[in-house]
């Protein structure tokens, strides 16, 4: 058996948060995990029976308190850390309700998508940096 065999898989949505100026809003990630201290597009787990876009609403109501009103997906991709297995899918978000603010104690931080430090995110999110650039 394959070693991401072993692995725990996890599906999972994350917003890219574009602004009128072109900036994407980053999230700090708070808490005892293995990343705390890194950064990342908002989202979460995508729930069993819950589509890409009921999760990707519901974590950033959850997280950010905003309600998106305008997405599209961006790309998806998959990520094996020693732990776990993920599969994103992200989604360009360019509508929503609401300010965003740190619900769960996270920072967070609007930045230009070519002054992304690549070291400071998650290693999963470096293709969609490189997307956002191009």
């Amino acid at each position: 058996m394959s070693r991401q065999a072993d692995l725990r898989r996890l599906n999972v949505v994350a917003g890219i948060l574009k602004d009128a100026t072109g900036r994407v809003l980053i999230s700090e990630r708070v808490g005892d995990g293995p990343f705390h201290g890194l950064w990342e597009f908002p989202g979460g787990k995508i729930d069993p029976e819950e589509s890409a876009e009921a999760a990707l609403s519901r974590e950033l109501i959850e997280e950010l308190g905003v309600e998106p009103t305008e997405s599209a997906h961006f790309m998806s991709l998959e990520h094996s850390y020693p732990d776990r297995h993920v599969s994103i899918a992200f989604y360009l978000v360019t509508g929503w309700r609401s300010d965003p603010e740190g619900l769960e104690g996270q920072q967070l931080r609007w930045v230009k998508a070519d002054e992304l430090d690549a070291a400071e995110l998650l290693p999963a999110d470096l293709p969609v940096v490189e997307a956002l650039r191009r």
